[in-house]
């Protein structure tokens, strides 16, 4: 693991139990899946890239637009499946045909660390459910 992974996974570690909020980026006040992701950049980096604009629960689908991934394409380094790290940014999407509309940080081989809705930031396991949903592996910029 690089020591940029191990400072991602460390910050994303100090987000857990961060209550679930829509679109918010605050640790332990509130933060949603990209919430999660722009507070570690935040802590990494300073400014976030780009600011998201407002966003619906169901933006994904109504929009048509695979913006996650777009974005982060934009800003990440893709990483093959084969060579993921703890500390990688996992995309999630619910069906083939849909657009990602969910993220998380790869923890180890078993788990990854995410804002669940209608809870909190929290270590998962990452059961075949969610591995057969991982739409794209990213890691995030060498400091």
């Amino acid at each position: 693991m690089s020591a940029t992974g191990e400072k991602v996974l460390a910050l994303a570690e100090g987000w857990i139990g961060t209550p679930y909020r829509h679109q918010a980026s605050l640790k332990g006040v509130g933060c949603d899946c990209l919430g999660l992701i722009r507070g570690i950049w935040r802590e990494l980096y300073g400014d976030e890239p780009e600011l998201p604009p407002p966003y619906a629960r169901d933006w994904a689908e109504r929009s048509g637009e695979d913006r996650l991934m777009a974005a982060a394409i934009r800003h990440f380094q893709p990483v093959e499946a084969a060579s993921a790290q703890p500390g990688d940014m996992l995309l999630f999407r619910w069906r083939a045909d849909y657009a990602a509309k969910h993220v998380g940080i790869l923890a180890d081989a078993d788990h990854f660390i995410h804002a669940y809705e209608t809870a909190q930031v929290l270590r998962s396991a990452l059961v075949p459910a969610w591995r057969r949903r991982i739409a794209g592996i990213f890691r995030f910029p060498e400091r």
